[in-house]
């Protein structure tokens, strides 16, 4: 086995999948709350493209138990960017847990992987309508 052979997966391109208990109450949030239109629909499921990829909200019985970061964007402006989701309805995770601690809903966060910011990056969190957590971060470089 040559080296192309053992990274086929490094050429392709990663994307998420998302479940939503209710696929309509997920397109009103996404629409709503994000500003977010999905780029296909099928039975049972969503595309949405942000900035050269991908994620589907599908439709499922099951449900993330909500407990660790399943999506995140990555912004240069992350104070504005929570100040406008705000604006439309979004609530904000307030976080105090060893090593992490939010203030008005955002964290600094020093080192942090897998940020590409030099320092680490400033980072939210908030729920979706299905109970996904969903992040936001920005590079402190």
């Amino acid at each position: 086995m040559n080296a192309d052979d053992r990274n086929i997966l490094a050429r392709g391109r990663v994307a998420t999948r998302l479940p939503a208990q209710d696929l309509e109450r997920a397109r009103r949030f996404y629409a709503e709350r994000l500003g977010l239109e999905p780029v296909d629909e099928r039975p049972g499921g969503l595309l949405y493209r942000c900035g050269g990829t991908e994620f589907v909200l599908f439709e499922s019985t099951g449900a993330s138990p909500g407990t660790f970061t399943q999506m995140g964007w990555v912004v240069d402006d992350l104070t504005s960017v929570v100040s406008e989701l705000r604006r439309r309805g979004v609530r904000f995770e307030e976080v105090d847990v060893p090593g992490l601690h939010t203030e008005d809903g955002i964290a600094e966060i020093e080192g942090n992987y897998p940020s590409k910011g030099a320092r680490g990056e400033r980072a939210a969190w908030f729920r979706d309508s299905e109970g996904n957590l969903v992040g936001i971060g920005e590079p402190v470089l």
